[in-house]
C-alpha cells in the first residue's frame, strides 16, 4: 500500500505543531522543494523537488526520490551512477512547504550529475561589473561521460 499525504490544514499554526500530521503542503505544480546534505559533515549536496509519489517512495524505501522537472519523471538519485542517497534523518520546515534530507551517499560518494561530491562546487562573484562564476577546484569521482552515456 503506497504512503499518501492528508490535505494540509488551512491554518497556519496547525502546521507548526510539533506532533501534528505530516501534511506536506505541494506547490501549484504539485512539487515540495528538498534540500540535500551529507549526514557526517552537513555539507549541501543538492537542491531538488519531490512529487507526492517521490516523497512516499523516500519514506517508505529510506533511498531518496525526486521528480525531475526538466525530464517530467520520477528519478531515483544514483540509479544510474550507484551514488544512492539512502536517507539518515528527513526533516520538514515550520509550514511544512520544504523538506530537508540528511543523507549517506553510496557509491564515489558523488553528488552532482557531472561527478563531483555537490551541485555547488562554484562560488558566484562580481568582475568589472559582470555576474561570474568560479570553480571552488573540486574535481569530479567518477567520469560522468561514461556514466551517463546516452544510447545511440
Amino acid at each position: 500500500m503506497a504512503l499518501t499525504f492528508a490535505p494540509a490544514p488551512t491554518q497556519k499554526t496547525a502546521l507548526e505543531q510539533e506532533d501534528s500530521a505530516f501534511t506536506p503542503r505541494f506547490d501549484a505544480n504539485g512539487l515540495i522543494t528538498a534540500v540535500v546534505t551529507d549526514a557526517a559533515d552537513n555539507q549541501l549536496l543538492m537542491v531538488a523537488h519531490m512529487n507526492a509519489q517521490a516523497l512516499a517512495l523516500t519514506l517508505e524505501t529510506g533511498i531518496a526520490h525526486y521528480w525531475s522537472r526538466s525530464r517530467k519523471s520520477l528519478w531515483k538519485k544514483g540509479e544510474t551512477s550507484g551514488n544512492l542517497q539512502q536517507v539518515v534523518e528527513l526533516r520538514t520546515d515550520c509550514d511544512q512547504d520544504a523538506v530537508w534530507l540528511r543523507v549517506k551517499v553510496a557509491g564515489h560518494d558523488a553528488t552532482c550529475h557531472t561527478g563531483r561530491r555537490s551541485c555547488f562546487y562554484r562560488t558566484v562573484g562580481v568582475s568589472d561589473g559582470k555576474a561570474v562564476v568560479t570553480g571552488d577546484g573540486s574535481v569530479p569521482r567518477f567520469d560522468a561521460s561514461t556514466v551517463y552515456q546516452k544510447p545511440d
